[in-house]
């Protein structure tokens, strides 16, 4: 897997990161990529008064810094030797330092566990949703029980056969580039997913004299232009990974007719996929629209990792320095 330069890697201190940490060792022994492994902590109040009359002061903000510090260079200690590891600790609200350092730094690719909480029935947390939202680099969320190898890769394919576009052209690339990179790394079946429907049936139902010949007529256009267009991107991908390659990962397609935001969780859920890679299709620099809707409504659904990548262009909301 080439793809990645320049690797951020968050971590929490203890065992809970080690598979997570462990799979950035990996990307950056692989890729001969540079890898940051920060930690994140909350600031320390100013002017709190201890039971004793004294006063916090910004000495302890130091101590937990250098504590935290030393805590990640003994988490990365065993890997050392393999690699050269830089650490940082980031101090403020998780995401907008995260996203700041990213923006400073140019990380080309984010990777943390999923906070996983507890209170609610959904793999990923506030800080993680804000990350993917608006971090303009991949975002790779990993699962608590994270394998050091994925059996099962599912790359959401989304496109317009009717309007080609630049953009989602240059997306669809990044998607098709980075599953089938980590598939052949992990050894990991790649199925490649792309849903489609029919909008104007109802319509063409009611306008015709022969309804269900119409109907299945219109239907069976919409499922062909989408079938021509999924098997155009599948020659590009033989074309970018070469023939002999491409048979022997031998990607599996899935066609399906439906709501992308029920079809893919539901395909991820039938093939326990451990990764869902898929692109958040926005429109950039505006408020609210950081994310589609129906990426986050998949995203909600999905109980694996995700690998979840940002259209060219990308402007993210967060400033490198606020």
């Amino acid at each position: 897997m080439n793809n990645f330069n320049n690797i951020l890697c968050v971590v929490t201190t203890g065992e809970v990161s080690k598979p997570t940490l462990e799979r950035a060792i990996s990307l950056a022994e692989n890729n001969q990529a540079q890898l940051t492994v920060v930690g994140v902590m909350q600031p320390v109040a100013e002017g709190i008064t201890m039971p004793d009359g004294a006063r916090i002061s910004t000495d302890l903000q130091t101590m937990m810094r250098t504590e935290c510090l030393q805590a990640l260079q003994t988490l990365t200690e065993p890997y050392q030797q393999r690699l050269r590891i830089q650490h940082e600790v980031l101090v403020g609200t998780g995401f907008l330092e995260i996203i700041r350092t990213v923006l400073r730094n140019g990380h080309d690719l984010l990777i943390k566990p999923a906070e996983n909480p507890s209170f609610v029935d959904r793999l990923f947390g506030s800080d993680d949703m804000h990350l993917l939202r608006k971090c303009p680099c991949p975002v790779w969320l990993t699962q608590s029980e994270e394998k050091s190898n994925y059996r099962c890769i599912l790359a959401a394919i989304d496109f317009n056969p009717g309007m080609p576009d630049t953009a989602e052209r240059s997306l669809n690339q990044q998607i098709l580039d980075l599953s089938s990179s980590l598939a052949l790394s992990d050894f990991a079946a790649l199925h490649l997913v792309h849903v489609w429907d029919a909008p104007g049936e109802a319509t063409v139902r009611s306008w015709s004299n022969n309804p269900d010949e119409a109907a299945t007529c219109y239907v069976e256009g919409e499922r062909s232009r989408h079938e021509r267009g999924f098997d155009r991107l599948c020659e590009e991908l033989k074309s970018h990974l070469g023939t002999e390659v491409y048979e022997y990962l031998s990607p599996q397609l899935h066609l399906r007719r439906g709501a992308a935001s029920t079809v893919i969780p539901e395909t991820a859920k039938q093939l326990q996929a451990d990764m869902v890679v898929m692109g958040t299709v926005a429109r950039t620099g505006i408020a609210g629209l950081l994310i589609g809707n129906t990426a986050e409504t998949i995203l909600e659904q999905l109980r694996c990792a995700v690998l979840a990548i940002k259209p060219p262009g990308f402007i993210s909301p967060v400033r490198s320095t606020e």
